[in-house]
């Protein structure tokens, strides 16, 4: 889960294994697998590194067998 923020500066907590794609068009667009779109104050830059570091948490938790 990675935590962003909304255009009306609310924060919000997202999995982020449901992202399908990320757009910056000039606002942050995170399109989800089911279709759904929300926009974020965080840039594309800062989203990918969000879910990068979530990626590298799961590893940490359950290392390979």
């Amino acid at each position: 889960m990675i935590t962003l923020t909304r255009l009306n500066h609310k924060r919000f907590v997202l999995n982020a294994e449901l992202i399908r794609s990320v757009e910056e068009n000039p606002d942050t667009t995170i399109t989800l697998i089911n279709g759904d779109h929300v926009i974020v104050r965080e840039n594309m830059q800062d989203v990918v590194r969000l879910v990068i570091e979530y990626g590298r948490c799961l590893r940490y938790l359950f290392p390979p067998t």
